[in-house]
């Protein structure tokens, strides 16, 4: 390979496109200061495609019983994910075997039986979906011929990643084909026999990138790896991983930025803490992180290039660096506004430094809160109680920062006090939660950072019949132990309803958000602004949302100016 190869990197549906995809992107920004002629693409801004998503869950919701919906919003795109799957590896003569397939991916997420008529109402959506697919690749690979085709890849898009490999070679058997991304820290860790499975069946893949991906594209391109190598590691490259502060702006042209509510950012890679469920410390190694100032420079240069004030950052963690961020922005004298992922630590329950946090442009905190029961906190590995947690959210709510909490229902061992113990909490702090998003615990036989300790304490077994292997291409496995997988989604189910008595919205269309955003700026005087205000900005091309700077503090009544707050050494 070298410098004169096309490269065309995309991400292909279904993929919410709240913002864009940062993994290409980071890609692009590396790939391009190299010499490289680099293309992105993201089909989830296709009208055609999120068109077919919502057909299929409005079908869904026509027949499943709304008592047993739960958030089907998230829990249904493991039906779609694996339906989509079966439908590109069915073979004419398993037509009985893939309806039955169907129907018991409907039933293991929702205890409920689909009539052969319903079967066939959501395939012809499925074959709808793929008959666009199949349409947009052609027309892709027609008009930019690119050299190399390399997928971004993540568990809901793994089906239309592989069909898309499979129309390029009978397109042209000379693209070479990549595939990396996320979906290589779940289902399809290199240590799990799915991995072993997928690779061996999928000779329409000719290379494969597990892990930071900058540096091993490049040097495949380059042709500085073993061609004749067709899975290539971090091990690959001494496990070199990337220091951030000489790492490249992420490059979003080329994307149609002008379609997505947020711009995207990253401060760090890597996770700090191990939480026993979860895989990304598994994926990514060594935690690294950026300088306040170098992440407000690297903001302020996004928002002049793209016309926006509203970022999500795609980090696990903000704590580390949320201090030096807020500070640099504040410095700076701009209004930058940031959202992402927060840890309900010391740090955050404390109400100066939130709202420190708040006129540094903190716009939303996401918050892993998980579950309201010291025990299964502790189990975890979560390192947080419930009463930090109540003073974490507090601390938020007060200076006005969206609190999204995510929860996980049904954590080996999770009893029903434990589950009374979560709805407890969230009752008690309806108030302070901006939005309560859950979803059921996922076991993966590797790639979680507990998951070799529960293969020996407890027993696995898989969830769908091994008939069906050939068709899913990944098989799901879950723990035998309590609580059920049955009794685990009736849990759900009646989280989603409490949070519904309680008010406590869980959106998804701008419509809901902006509902959701009124209830907050009732509940909280010191509110952060709704997310309709800088889509108006955005799209009128003014950013004069400047809130944030002008900011006071409201303690019992009353205001303090900013050049009031106590003083405090932010260490940036």
């Amino acid at each position: 390979m070298s410098e004169n190869k096309k490269v065309l990197l995309a991400l292909l549906p279904f993929w919410n496109p709240l913002i864009p995809p940062m993994g290409i992107a980071c890609l692009k920004g590396y790939l391009d200061g190299r010499g490289f002629d680099v293309k992105t693409v993201d089909a989830n801004v296709e009208n055609r495609f999120q068109n077919s998503m919502d057909r299929y869950f409005n079908r869904l919701k026509e027949v499943v019983p709304v008592e047993k919906q739960g958030n089907i919003s998230n829990i249904g795109n493991h039906v779609l994910k694996s339906h989509l799957m079966a439908y590109i590896n069915k073979k004419d003569e398993d037509e009985r075997a893939f309806h039955d397939l169907v129907s018991e991916l409907v039933f293991q997420t929702f205890f409920i039986t689909l009539q052969p008529a319903q079967v066939v109402q959501l395939n012809h959506i499925i074959e709808d979906f793929f008959h666009h697919l199949r349409g947009y690749i052609e027309d892709l690979i027609r008009e930019e011929q690119p050299d190399v085709l390399g997928l971004s890849t993540y568990d809901v898009t793994l089906p239309a990643s592989l069909f898309a490999f499979r129309l390029v070679k009978e397109i042209d058997p000379g693209i070479q084909t990549v595939m990396g991304g996320g979906i290589f820290s779940g289902e399809l860790d290199i240590q799990s026999p799915n991995f072993k499975y997928f690779v061996h069946h999928t000779p329409e893949i000719d290379k494969i990138i597990v892990g930071e991906g900058e540096e091993l594209l490049y040097k495949f391109l380059c042709g500085e790896l073993p061609l004749s190598q067709r899975i290539y590691t971090l091990a690959d490259i001494d496990n070199r991983v990337m220091g951030l502060a000489q790492a490249p702006l992420p490059d979003f042209s080329g994307l149609e930025t002008q379609f997505y509510p947020l711009m995207s950012s990253y401060t760090s890679r890597s996770c700090p803490f191990n939480c026993s469920f979860c895989s990304e410390k598994v994926l990514w190694g060594a935690y690294r992180k950026k300088s306040g100032r170098q992440i407000a420079r690297e903001l302020t240069e996004l928002s002049r290039l793209y016309r926006t004030q509203l970022f999500l950052m795609s980090d696990s963690l903000l704590n580390p660096v949320a201090d030096g961020l807020s500070d640099a922005v504040i410095q700076s004298g701009l209004s930058l506004y940031w959202d992402g992922y927060l840890r309900a630590d010391e740090a955050v329950c404390d109400e100066d430094r939130t709202f420190q946090w708040r006129r540094g442009g903190f716009y939303r905190a996401r918050l892993g809160i998980e579950s309201g029961s010291p025990a299964i906190l502790e189990a975890m590995g979560k390192k947080i109680t419930p009463t930090q947690i109540k003073k974490a959210l507090s601390s938020l709510a007060s200076s006005g920062i969206k609190t999204t909490t995510y929860w996980v229902i049904g954590y080996p061992g999770e009893t029903e006090t434990d589950f009374q113990h979560t709805l407890d909490l969230i009752e008690e702090m309806k108030d302070d939660i901006y939005e309560a998003d859950c979803n059921p615990f996922i076991y993966f036989l590797t790639g979680q950072v507990h998951s070799h300790r529960w293969a020996q304490e407890n027993k696995s077994r898989l969830l769908y019949k091994p008939g069906y292997k050939e068709m899913l291409m990944i098989d799901t496995w879950v723990l035998d132990v309590p609580p059920s997988r049955e009794e685990t989604l009736h849990r759900l189910n009646r989280f989603v309803s409490h949070c519904k008595t309680l008010g406590i919205p869980n959106p998804y269309s701008l419509k809901e958000i902006h509902a959701a955003d009124l209830r907050w700026q009732k509940l909280h005087p010191t509110a952060a602004p709704p997310m309709a205000d800088f889509l108006t900005g955005k799209n009128s091309g003014i950013l004069s949302i400047n809130e944030n700077i002008h900011l006071k503090k409201r303690v019992l009544g009353h205001s303090i100016a900013e050049n009031e707050n106590v003083n405090r050494d932010w260490g940036f």
